[in-house]
């Protein structure tokens, strides 16, 4: 499964800029940027002070949900999987490597929110096969 893209039971959002976005256990950040290019559909989340202004590339697969109404992405990690996340290289965003890495990092067979596993596989450096 490619995890650039959009869950099926998620609706390809028109334009994300500016949403709040929701880990699992609490605010991360805004919506910088998105894409709904398939197959690379992301979102670059600007974590302001959180983890001192980082950006991080989020796979358009980790968005488990969208209130339309009050502005909201909601992601299926948590908090220390974004702060763990490789940083976003602006210049290498569309770059297939840089996509690649981000990728690996973000599983989408190894995260255990995208399959209800509540206790399964992390994301993230340290998991085990």
């Amino acid at each position: 499964m490619n995890i650039y893209v959009y869950r099926a039971d998620v609706t390809a959002p028109p334009d994300l800029t500016d949403y709040d976005v929701e880990a699992l256990d609490g605010s991360i950040g805004k919506v910088d940027d998105a894409t709904d290019e398939a197959p690379s559909g992301d979102l670059v989340v600007d974590t302001g002070f959180w983890i001192f202004g980082k950006k991080r590339l989020i796979p358009a697969g980790l968005i488990r949900d969208v209130d339309w109404d009050g502005k909201v992405v909601f992601l299926s990690c948590t908090k220390d999987d974004v702060k763990g996340a490789p940083d976003l290289d602006e210049a290498r965003k569309n770059d297939a490597a840089h996509r690649q890495e981000m990728g690996d990092y973000f599983d989408r067979s190894r995260y255990a929110g995208m399959h209800g596993d509540p206790v399964g596989p992390q994301a993230g450096p340290g998991r085990s096969d």
